[in-house]
């Protein structure tokens, strides 16, 4: 049954169909034809050949992994190999050295007794001879029953390596009932000879190299390989800021490239080089930066799949945002380490250099901060900005100041502005009132003069009237009435719309901003009186008084008083208090029954207090001052108390400088053209009962019409040309027209232009001095022109005269006459 099973098995038809079969199998096997290769396109060509090698890269890995394994197992079943045969050697050693000592040994009948004694005694003692000297072990230690595993390393023999070790190629073991048996392979090793020549010969060149002392480079030298490791660290810099500014969406990875540039370690070049790159990462974010805030998508967001455009658009933005977090937390760390005085392990920057590292810092925040008020991370340099404005380095300090006046000045909305105030605020209070009077004159700068006016017109401008019920039934018909109600509310969707959103922000964000600048005011007047901060708060009052609601006039009037009163205040603190006063008064306060006497008496009384010294700068103040109190409030003050001031300020003129004294008469002459009957000073006869009482505090009861403004022809006479001007146009009576007019470059300048136009800080002449050489010349013209003008008068006389007695001799009179 078996024979016939094989036979059928094996039979000759079976054998037949199997050929079939498998020719059948090599015929779907077959390789590819010519034109079914021209049929299949490249990519599927390219796929199959990296399939292809991707099999054998994972092959040639899995067989380098197993080739792995299979050796440490090997390395284990050589360490674990027993040595039977040394150890029998050891024992063997060891009894021919006892023996050997035996033999060595003395016999004691050959030593003396003395002798005998003394080894007793030390026998008895301590076993000194037996001891390790070495260890700090006690005397009578057991003897340990295992050795440590140092004393039998040492008890193994050493092998002296005469022969360089062959590299083996391990195969697979074989296991038997002893073990695992490791096969290996001798790896043929061709340039070993080779290899070892080379490597003497790098031993030989290192130990020359090693040998001979590094060479000395001279300072030109190390100066021309300075300027070349600089040169070639800004091309680095500029390939990579170009690379990013012309395309940013793909290149935006090099960002960090450039930002790691900022921990340059070459010390000589460290410096310029994080300065370079400071610089250029701020330039590259001022250009790539979006004119919108990129916020964190959500993970709704990213599950969900979008176009290859707008992932794209996301990788950048989130790419960007990260560098740009990274780069400021740079410029922070930087300004930190300089203001701890704190050096980095490597040493490679100076505590000096780290100043200049943290101006440059400093700087690209402060641009920042003004470029890019709408992006991210705004509010943290808000907070980084603002207590360098307080910094004890005044170049550092004028520089944050500048930064946040202009951020003030271009924030039309009011969302940066508000975020500086309260962080202003916050470090006011939290400074104890203890910071520079900058930082609270960077107020006076904030965009929020006209928002409660511009709310008034808003609400007081009529609105748009739609019709009534009423009118549409009895004017329109159905359809009509249909159509218009549709209109309508379109209309009125659209009016929505107009009514920008933007309007009612700004106007909510001024009005909180405005809240935050008074509650800081009114602390300070509140708690530090006597602050060096007071100048610049009631200069503030004085700016926004237009804003303070009228309850608290009254209040705020009371305070300046007291303050004035108290004399703990400086003349110029005084005068900014009566600055304050007066322009509360004069917006809003307009409608308040009030008599600011005091401070009118306060003025005049302390104006003998200017003169040509330190006080002359306060005369600007007092300018200001003046033309709230008479010009804009002309109607409110008395006569007797305009001729007072007019009279004093005249008399002042005479002890200031070039420039206060034109800025007084200016005012002067404000003064003539504002009030009727000005005239009375300029004449020498008195107009009323009473005598002239200069001393006298109070400007209603000094009898100022009984004098005259003789002081006008000392300032005629002054040196400097202008105050000349304006001295004799005041002697005519200030006319508008005529001769004794003013040109319109003076004219149309007020008192304070024309103070800060003739001022003398830089102590020259201004405007300067003609030369020695251009007077003389213009002297001699003068001259010259005055001798002609005599000559033409006498010679049309004597030819008038001649013609008239002698008119037929008139050709022979010109040529006897010596006036020809």
């Amino acid at each position: 049954m078996i024979l016939l099973a094989g036979n059928i098995l094996f039979s000759p038809s079976r054998n037949r169909n199997s050929e079939i079969l498998n020719s059948g199998r090599k015929n779907t096997k077959r390789v590819p034809s010519f034109r079914k290769l021209l049929r299949t396109s490249q990519i599927k060509l390219d796929n199959k050949l990296k399939n292809k090698q991707y099999k054998q890269k994972s092959a040639a890995k899995k067989y380098r992994k197993e080739q792995k394994k299979l050796r440490e197992a090997v390395r284990d079943a050589i360490s674990r190999k027993p040595f039977p045969l040394e150890e029998c050697k050891k024992k063997q050693v060891a009894k021919k050295w006892e023996e050997k000592e035996e033999e060595d040994a003395l016999p004691l009948d050959m030593m003396d007794e003395d002798d005998l004694k003394l080894m007793e005694d030390l026998a008895q003692k301590a076993s000194f001879l037996t001891r390790d000297l070495s260890s700090n072990e006690p005397v009578h230690v057991k003897k340990r029953k295992h050795e440590s595993v140092i004393e039998k390393y040492e008890k193994v023999p050493r092998r002296l390596q005469t022969e360089p070790e062959k590299e083996l190629i391990h195969l697979l073991p074989i296991k038997d009932k002893s073990g695992i048996i490791p096969q290996a392979v001798e790896k043929p090793v061709l340039n070993v000879a080779h290899d070892e020549e080379e490597d003497t010969e790098d031993m030989e060149e290192a130990e020359e190299f090693n040998e001979e002392p590094l060479p000395v480079l001279t300072p030109e030298e190390m100066a021309a390989q300075r300027r070349q490791k600089l040169q070639e660290r800004k091309m680095h810099i500029a390939a990579l800021a170009s690379a990013i500014l012309s395309e940013p969406d793909s290149n935006i990875k090099k960002l960090k490239e450039l930002r790691a540039m900022l921990m340059e370690q070459d010390p000589n070049v460290a410096v310029i080089v994080r300065k370079l790159v400071m610089v250029s990462l701020m330039e590259i974010f001022k250009d790539i930066a979006p004119s919108y805030k990129i916020r964190p998508l959500t993970e709704a967001e990213k599950a969900t799949k979008v176009k290859k455009e707008t992932q794209k658009l996301r990788e950048f933005e989130e790419g960007l945002v990260s560098q740009y977090k990274f780069y400021l937390e740079n410029l922070e760390q930087t300004i930190k380490d300089w203001k701890q005085r704190k050096l980095k392990k490597s040493n490679v920057i100076s505590l000096k250099a780290y100043k200049g590292l943290a101006e440059v810092a400093v700087k690209c925040l402060c641009e920042l901060l003004v470029v890019l008020p709408h992006f991210n991370f705004h509010n943290n340099i808000i907070v980084l900005i603002v207590p360098l404005m307080n910094d004890p380095s005044k170049m550092i300090s004028e520089l944050c100041v500048e930064a946040v006046k202009k951020l003030f000045k271009q924030d039309k909305l009011g969302y940066a502005s508000l975020g500086v105030v309260k962080v202003i605020s916050g470090l006011v209070r939290g400074r104890n009132y203890d910071v520079r009077p900058e930082v609270l004159k960077v107020f006076l700068h904030l965009r929020i003069k006209e928002v409660e006016l511009q709310k008034d017109s808003e609400d007081i401008a009529p609105k748009k009237k739609f019709m009534t019920y009423k009118e549409k039934r009895k004017n329109l018909s159905r359809m009509q009435r249909k159509w218009k109600k549709a209109e309508e509310k379109l209309e009125r969707e659209l009016l929505e719309a107009e009514a920008s959103e933007s309007k009612e922000k700004k106007l909510k964000l001024h009005t909180e901003t405005l809240n935050i600048v008074f509650v800081t005011y009114f602390r300070i007047l509140k708690k530090a009186q006597k602050s060096p901060l007071l100048p610049a708060v009631l200069e503030g009052l004085a700016k926004f008084a237009h804003l303070i609601n009228l309850e608290f006039f009254d209040d705020l009037l009371i305070v300046l008083h007291s303050l004035i009163a108290s004399g703990d205040l400086s003349y110029r603190e005084s005068l900014h208090c009566i600055l304050s006063a007066f322009h509360i008064l004069s917006g809003q306060g307009d409608v308040l029954n009030i008599d600011p006497m005091k401070f009118y008496t306060h003025l005049y009384k302390t104006l003998f207090s200017l003169h040509a010294g330190g006080t002359n700068e306060d005369i600007g103040i007092v300018l200001q001052c003046l033309d709230v109190m008479f010009a804009k409030r002309r109607k409110q003050v008395s006569q007797q108390r305009a001729l007072a001031f007019l009279k004093r300020l005249t008399i002042l003129a005479l002890h200031v400088l070039p420039n206060s004294s034109v800025g007084i008469l200016a005012t002067n002459r404000v003064f003539m053209q504002t009030f009727p009957r000005m005239d009375l000073l300029l004449d020498n006869e008195s107009q009323g009962s009473g005598i002239y009482l200069p001393e006298l505090d109070e400007p209603e009861h000094c009898n100022a019409q009984n004098t005259a403004l003789w002081e006008l022809h000392l300032l005629q006479r002054h040196y400097h040309p202008t105050v000349q001007k304006f001295a004799s146009h005041l002697i005519a009576g200030a006319p508008t027209e005529g001769s004794g007019a003013l040109p319109l470059d003076l004219s149309q300048r007020s008192a304070t232009e024309l103070f800060e136009t003739y001022c003398m800080k830089g102590m020259t002449f201004n405007p300067p001095v003609a030369s020695v050489a251009s007077r003389k010349k213009d002297t001699f013209l003068q001259r010259d022109s005055f001798v002609d003008e005599e000559l033409n008068k006498q010679l049309q006389q004597h030819i008038s005269e001649t013609v008239a007695h002698k008119p037929l001799d008139f050709a022979k009179h010109l040529k006897e006459s010596s006036l020809t």
